[in-house]
C-alpha cells in the first residue's frame, strides 16, 4: 500500500495547486472513488526480486509528479485518469511509462511554475492518480482548470524573449534608454536590466508588464487606495514580516483557495518561495508581478497603520538610564581607509573609471554616493549619463583613493577639498581637477578632465562663421581695451580665450594670465593662480601683473568692483585685457559692469567687444537624416526667415550611443563697440533697450546663429531652442 499513499500525497498537492480543498466534495468527484492498485515493482509487498513491472503496473518513480514542468495535460483513458506531464519547450521531455491515452482525450494547460522542485516527493517521472470516469470527473477538472491564468499577449513579445528586445518591441523604452542601461549592467555585475531602466526614468508599469509576459506570469497593480481593505492582505503580511517583505520585495495580496497570491518584483528568485511558504504556513503560492513603487507604497501604508500613538516623552525618559545603551563604534569609522584605498581592487576600479571616461570622451566624472548604491556618471557632450554602479561599500575607499592621487588629506571628511591629479592614460597626459564634497551618505567626488588636446584647437575649428571670425580676430589683435567672453559655466569660454591667446605672437609680447584655477598650461605664457585664503585675489594679482610690463593680460573672471576698476584702468593705460563674465547675452555684459559699480562712461570707453557663446550638440554624421518639420515648426522657421521645407536630425546609432548627437559646436553672438555705441552706453540704457539697439545695428544673436547652423545640418532646431531659450 506504500505506492497508494505516495499517489494520494501527489493528488493532494495538485489539488492544492488548483485551489481545491482535498477534503471537499468537488475534490472527491474530481479524483474518483476508485482506489489505486499497488504496484508490483516498488519494493513493497508482492514485488519480485528483479523489480519487473507487470502489465498495468507502474514503477514508483512514475508516480511522482514533476512540479517544475511548465504545463500539465489531463488525458482521459479507460480506468483511472492519467496526469501526464508535458515538458516545457526549453526542457527535454521526461520519458513516461503511462498507458497511452484514448484518441478523444481532453487537454488543458496550467500556469508556469516558479517554485520548480520545491515540493517534489521523488525523482521526476509520470504519476498515475485515480479518478472518476469522464462523465463525473471531467466537469470538475475543467472547472478547476478554467481558473488557470493565461498570460496576456503583448504584440512583439513572446515567452523567453530577450528583455531588451521585448521592451523595444512593446515600445516601453527607447533605444537610447536601452543602450545607457546596458552600459551600466555591463560595468556593474549583479545589476538587473529592469531595475536600471526604472532608475533611469523608464515607466516601471510598462517594464514589469513585459517582464511578466516573458515569464508567462500575470501582472497586477496594487490598489493602494483600498490599502488593507482589499488592496493586500495585512494578516498575511504580518505573518510574513514587513522587514522580510521589504528586503525581498514581496507582498501577499490575497488568498485563492488553498493558495496565497504573492506579488513579487523579481520572478526569478525560485529558492525564496520555500521560505515564504514556511513563514505563511501554506502549501502553495501563486506568483503575480507587481511594480516596486506600489509594493513600497503598500509597505509604507502598513508602517503608518502600525505607528505608535504619541506618548509623553517625559515619562519615557524617566524610565531610561544612561547606562542602558552602550555606544558602539560604526564599522566604517574603524576601517583603515588609507590601507583600503591602496588595495588592488580599489586602485583598479578607479583606474577603470578614468580610462572609460577618457575613452567615451567625457569632460567630467561624477561619483555620487547614496543610501544603498554608488553611482558613477560621465558628462558627455554636455549631458550626464549613468555608466557604472559599484557597491555602496566601496564609496569611502574610492574617495580615499582619489584623495591620495590628488595629495589631499584623507582623514578630513567633513570639509570640501580641491586637488589636482596628473596622470597618463593611453599615452595622453591628462590633468584631473578634483573636488570633494561631504554629503549625507559620504563624500561626493567630481573630476574635470583637462585634456591638452582639447585646448590645442584652432580658432577656425570652434564654429565661427566667416564674418564673426574676422571681427573677433580684429578685437583680439587690438593694442588695448577690454574684450569679454560671456556665457554660463561649461559653455567653452576658457577654450575660446586660450585659442585666441595662441594666435598672438608670444615671442614678441609679454602675455600673462590670472586664473582660478589654472586649467591648462600654455608654453610661453606666464600663468598665475589666485589663493583667496592668503589674500591673493584677482585684484591683487592684477595689480602685481601691471608692474611686470605686460602687453596682454587674461583675467579668469571679473567678479567684483575692485577687479573691474583695475581692469578698466589697465585697458585705458595701453594694455589689452581679456576676461569672462557670467551673463546670458552680450548686451547684458555692459549693464553687468555698470551694476557692480563701474561708471557707464568708463565702461563705454574701455570695452572694445563682447562675445557671448553657447555649446550645442552636433548631429551625428553617421546617422544624420532629413525629415519633414511639423506645421508648428514650419511656421516658427518661416517667421525667423529660414527654409522650412526640411530639417535635419540624427536617428541614433552605436557611434553616438543612440542619441543622434556626437560632439559639440559653438553658437556665437559678437557685440562690437564703436564710437556711436560708446555714446549710447554712456547714457546708461537698460538692458532691453541696449539689446534692441544692438540688433538694429546688425548684431547676430545666439538664436539666429544657431538656426543658421541648424539649416546647414550641423545641429538640430531642438538643440538651438534648448540652448538659446534664455538668450533669445
Amino acid at each position: 500500500m506504500q505506492g497508494a499513499r505516495v499517489a494520494k500525497f501527489d493528488i493532494d498537492d495538485i489539488l492544492n495547486e488548483l485551489g481545491i480543498d482535498p477534503s471537499s466534495a468537488d475534490a472527491t468527484k474530481a479524483v474518483g472513488s476508485k482506489k489505486p492498485k499497488p504496484a508490483q515493482g516498488d519494493g513493497g509487498v508482492g514485488s519480485d526480486a528483479k523489480g519487473a513491472t507487470p502489465a498495468g503496473g507502474r514503477r514508483e518513480s512514475d508516480r511522482h509528479i514533476p512540479l517544475g514542468l511548465n504545463t500539465l495535460s489531463f488525458e482521459e483513458a479507460e480506468g483511472p485518469t492519467i496526469i501526464a506531464p508535458t515538458p516545457a519547450p526549453t526542457q527535454e521531455p521526461t520519458p513516461a511509462t503511462a498507458p497511452t491515452a484514448a484518441p478523444n482525450a481532453s487537454a488543458a494547460a496550467s500556469p508556469a511554475r516558479t517554485d520548480d522542485s520545491a515540493e517534489r516527493s521523488g525523482p521526476p517521472g509520470t504519476a498515475a492518480a485515480p479518478a472518476a470516469p469522464a462523465a463525473n470527473g471531467g466537469r470538475s477538472s475543467s472547472m478547476a482548470l478554467s481558473t488557470i491564468y493565461q498570460p496576456e499577449q503583448i504584440d512583439g513579445v513572446s515567452r523567453g524573449q530577450d528583455l531588451g528586445e521585448a521592451l523595444l518591441a512593446a515600445e516601453a523604452i527607447t533605444a537610447q534608454q536601452l543602450t545607457a542601461a546596458q552600459q551600466v549592467v555591463r560595468q556593474s555585475p549583479g545589476r538587473r536590466l529592469a531595475t536600471v531602466l526604472v532608475e533611469q526614468g523608464a515607466d516601471e508599469a510598462k517594464v514589469q508588464k513585459v517582464v511578466a509576459a516573458i515569464a508567462g506570469l500575470p501582472f497586477e497593480q496594487i490598489d493602494l487606495a483600498k490599502g488593507l481593505d482589499g488592496g493586500f492582505d495585512g494578516a498575511l503580511l504580518q505573518r510574513l514580516g514587513a522587514d522580510f517583505a521589504r528586503k525581498h520585495m514581496v507582498l501577499p495580496l490575497r488568498t485563492d483557495g488553498a493558495r496565497v497570491v504573492l506579488g513579487v518584483v523579481r520572478p526569478d528568485d525560485v529558492f525564496l518561495l520555500d521560505e515564504i511558504k514556511q513563514r505563511l504556513g501554506v502549501p502553495a503560492v501563486k506568483i503575480v508581478i507587481v511594480t516596486g513603487f506600489e509594493l513600497r507604497g503598500a509597505l509604507e501604508i502598513v508602517g503608518d497603520k502600525n505607528s505608535a500613538p504619541t506618548e509623553d516623552v517625559g515619562k519615557i525618559l524617566a524610565q531610561v538610564q544612561e547606562s542602558d545603551v552602550q555606544v558602539e563604534k560604526r564599522a566604517d569609522q574603524e576601517v583603515d581607509l588609507e590601507k583600503e584605498a591602496g588595495e588592488s581592487p580599489v586602485i583598479k576600479y578607479v583606474n577603470l573609471v578614468i580610462q572609460n571616461a577618457v575613452k567615451e570622451g567625457a569632460s567630467d566624472i561624477h561619483i555620487e554616493p547614496s543610501d544603498k548604491k554608488l553611482t558613477v556618471r560621465f558628462r558627455i557632450d554636455g549631458e550626464l549619463y549613468s555608466m557604472m554602479e559599484p557597491p555602496a561599500s566601496m564609496s569611502a575607499a574610492i574617495a580615499s583613493r582619489l584623495k591620495i592621487m590628488g595629495n589631499l588629506d584623507i582623514s578630513e571628511r567633513r570639509l570640501p577639498q580641491d586637488g589636482r591629479i596628473r596622470c597618463i592614460v593611453g599615452g595622453r597626459k591628462l590633468d584631473l581637477r578634483l573636488s570633494t564634497l561631504p554629503t549625507q551618505y559620504g563624500e561626493k567626488a567630481v573630476m574635470r578632465i583637462l585634456d591638452t588636446r582639447s585646448i590645442n584647437v584652432k580658432l577656425e575649428d570652434l564654429g565661427f562663421d566667416e564674418n564673426t571670425m574676422e571681427n573677433w580676430k580684429n578685437q583680439v589683435n587690438k593694442p588695448h581695451g577690454i574684450v569679454l567672453v560671456t556665457g554660463p559655466t561649461g559653455s567653452g569660454k576658457t577654450t575660446t580665450l586660450y585659442s585666441s591667446l595662441c594666435t598672438l605672437d608670444k615671442t614678441s609680447m609679454n602675455i600673462s594670465t590670472v586664473e582660478d584655477p589654472i586649467e591648462y598650461h600654455l608654453d610661453g605664457i606666464t600663468q598665475c593662480q589666485t589663493h583667496d585664503k592668503i589674500g591673493m585675489s584677482f585684484a591683487k594679482a592684477l595689480k602685481a601683473l601691471l608692474r611686470q610690463d605686460p602687453d596682454v593680460i587674461m583675467l579668469g573672471e571679473i567678479r567684483d568692483q575692485e577687479t573691474a576698476l583695475i581692469a578698466v584702468q589697465a585697458a585705458l593705460t595701453g594694455h589689452l585685457v581679456l576676461s569672462t563674465l557670467h551673463t546670458n547675452d552680450a548686451p547684458s555684459s555692459i549693464t553687468r559692469l555698470v551694476n557692480i559699480g563701474m561708471e557707464p562712461f568708463l565702461v563705454g570707453a574701455a570695452v572694445n567687444g563682447v562675445l557671448a557663446q553657447r555649446l550645442v550638440r552636433k548631429i551625428c554624421s553617421n546617422c544624420k537624416t532629413e525629415r519633414e518639420p511639423s506645421e508648428e515648426m514650419k511656421e516658427f522657421l518661416a517667421l525667423q526667415g529660414y527654409d522650412a521645407t526640411r530639417i535635419f536630425m540624427g536617428k541614433g546609432c552605436d557611434r553616438c550611443r543612440n542619441t543622434g548627437y556626437s560632439g559639440r559646436v559653438g553658437l556665437y553672438e559678437l557685440l562690437v563697440v564703436d564710437d556711436q555705441l560708446r555714446d549710447i552706453i554712456a547714457r546708461n540704457p537698460n538692458v532691453a533697450e541696449l539689446r534692441r539697439l544692438c540688433a538694429e545695428r546688425g548684431m547676430v544673436t545666439l538664436r539666429q546663429d544657431g538656426l543658421k547652423k541648424a539649416s546647414l545640418g550641423r545641429t538640430s532646431v531642438e538643440e538651438v531652442l534648448r540652448a538659446t531659450e534664455a538668450a533669445a
